[in-house]
């Protein structure tokens, strides 16, 4: 794309400014289409995921965390 910008105009007639410019205002662009886009999936997803652990993993679990065993 930036190709098509530099042969469409002389090199003397832009500089290294307007094109960088340019560049980070398409990063800018694009980033807000990003995160836009990943908080709506956030949105989407359950709040807690059910466990899927069996019984006889959660009660070895329970066991390893009670300080009193």
């Amino acid at each position: 794309m930036t190709g098509l910008l530099l042969l469409a105009v002389e090199e003397e007639d832009i500089g290294t400014g307007p094109i960088g410019l340019l560049i980070v205002l398409l990063m800018l662009v694009v980033t807000f289409f990003l995160i836009r886009n990943m908080s709506g999936r956030l949105k989407r997803l359950p709040r807690e995921f059910p466990d899927e652990r069996t019984p006889e993993q959660r009660a070895k679990d329970e066991l390893k965390d009670d300080p009193k065993a």
